[in-house]
């Protein structure tokens, strides 16, 4: 078993740490080390958090931790920032907004940036919630960056997704464009004491009632993060999904097509790597990038090919 697997399962919060760090770098080394770190997982609840910048997302999360480690669970936080497109470094802000929880032992955060990934989840984010899962976290909860597909990427990765809106800020809208609606286990009415409340919770229950969910019905929590309120409901909520998982043959197929999508992401990653590789090792195909005139799709084609082995 690789050493750092081994002294993760002892609960080595530093080798929890160093593990993140080697998966975030793509360390060769990496896919030996989450081989091992899956054989030795704790099932833990893995959790989204998603919804627009603004929606208080990490003030609601700062009061659940308050909320979990009151019922004496351990909870680990992965906080997916964005990144600079020109640095590769983000704000990694969610550290100031829970800097309470720092020196609880039970609480385990870390930021990490997209680095670039399409969907604003890094891949190394369900590599980051396995790890947490096998030093035996209770709970892995997970925030997004909140921004174009990041929140559609979030159901590959946890159990459940808690979609979280406020009252009057037009986020319904956007997000009934972009299909977001379909992914969320629970919708989280956040800032509950600001007027159209109502209005916004009618407008989800006849979302509902058009769209026919099959299986689980998302449940609509209210909350007022900056109050404490509304916290007993949400983690209510969120062990009700939980055991509508374990306990129905839908949550079973929707477990096992995660699996699906996990491999396949993992062969695309290991293709691309090698494709990548054998490009960057070829001055002449280096030299035909600096063409400006250069046909895009014809070089695809023709590299694709060759990494092939294609005559």
């Amino acid at each position: 078993m690789h050493s750092l697997a081994e002294k993760i399962q002892q609960q080595d919060m530093r080798a929890l740490a160093r593990a993140i760090t080697l998966i975030e770098n793509d360390d060769p080394d990496k896919l030996n080390l989450m081989s091992d770190i899956f054989s030795v997982g704790k099932k833990a609840h893995h959790i989204g958090i998603t919804g627009s910048p603004g929606a208080g997302k990490s003030s609601l999360i700062n009061r659940l931790l308050t909320h979990l480690r009151a019922q004496d669970l351990t909870v680990a936080v992965i906080a997916v920032d964005p990144t600079s497109p020109f640095s590769g470094g983000s704000l990694l802000g969610d550290r100031t907004r829970m800097n309470q929880h720092f020196l609880d032992p039970g609480i385990f955060i870390r930021s990490m940036a997209t680095r670039g990934s399409l969907g604003g989840l890094a891949r190394a984010t369900k590599d980051a919630i396995r790890v947490c899962d096998a030093y035996g976290f209770d709970i892995v909860l997970v925030e997004t960056v909140g921004v174009g597909q990041s929140e559609l990427d979030i159901m590959k990765v946890v159990d459940t997704t808690g979609l979280v809106l406020t009252p009057n800020s037009g986020d319904v809208l956007q997000i009934f464009k972009a299909g977001i609606m379909e992914i969320a286990d629970l919708f989280i009415i956040n800032k509950a004491d600001l007027p159209g409340v109502v209005r916004l919770k009618a407008t989800l229950e006849e979302y509902m009632m058009i769209a026919q969910p099959k299986g689980w019905h998302p449940l609509i929590v209210k909350t007022i993060s900056t109050e404490n309120k509304g916290m007993n409901e949400l983690w209510n909520g969120m062990e009700q999904h939980r055991n509508y998982l374990y306990e129905t043959k839908q949550g079973e197929e929707r477990r096992l097509k995660q699996l699906e999508l996990e491999v396949y992401e993992l062969i695309r990653e290991e293709i691309w790597r090698d494709v990548q590789s054998t490009i960057d090792s070829d001055q002449e195909k280096a030299e035909q990038l600096r063409d400006p005139e250069a046909d895009p799709y014809q070089l695809a084609k023709d590299w694709y090919g060759a990494w092939k082995g294609d005559s």
